[in-house]
């Protein structure tokens, strides 16, 4: 059982969740916190349920090192409002349709995830799909900029 579980949201699970999910990871395993820590990402909805990241997430997040290829998208169910101690939405949009079906006693679990940010500026972590290589790119910053925040959050919380 782990001592602390995050989980990573957007529409569909395939480009910007799974992203951060795959960068998170890849750091709780090089600061040797993975086996404290669960690490999940869905969709808000259930649109690509079973499928792959894109593919193009999965290449350019390759380019920095981070393996995608295992994970599959899914859609968020009421269990993870209960499972996660941090619930992070990729944009205002989710956020919002999150706040809808989470139970009043969970909504502090639901934040942005550029909260986290320290060096980019900005709500919403934009969308890539109908875009261009450098939207990919783009995401990655933000993803890695985010959760080297929320790592050491959770080294905190775990400290605690």
């Amino acid at each position: 059982m782990p001592d602390y579980a995050v989980l990573f949201v957007c529409t569909g699970n395939i480009c910007r969740s799974p992203t951060a999910h795959g960068v998170l990871a890849q750091q709780l395993e090089r600061a040797g916190l993975a086996p404290r820590v669960q690490v999940d990402s869905a969709g808000t909805h259930g649109y690509h349920r079973g499928d792959p990241p894109d593919e193009r997430s999965q290449a350019h997040a390759a380019r920095r090192g981070y393996d995608l290829s295992m994970l599959r998208a899914r859609q968020v169910t009421p269990d993870d409002f209960e499972t996660y101690d941090l619930i992070l939405a990729m944009d205002g949009g989710h956020l919002e349709l999150l706040a809808e079906r989470c139970p009043p006693a969970q909504q502090h679990k639901l934040q942005r995830f550029t909260a986290w940010c320290s060096e980019h500026r900005g709500r919403d972590v934009p969308d890539p799909y109908y875009g261009g290589a450098q939207g990919f790119e783009h995401v990655l910053d933000l993803v890695e900029d985010g959760c080297a925040g929320l790592l050491q959050h959770i080294r905190r919380q775990l400290a605690a």
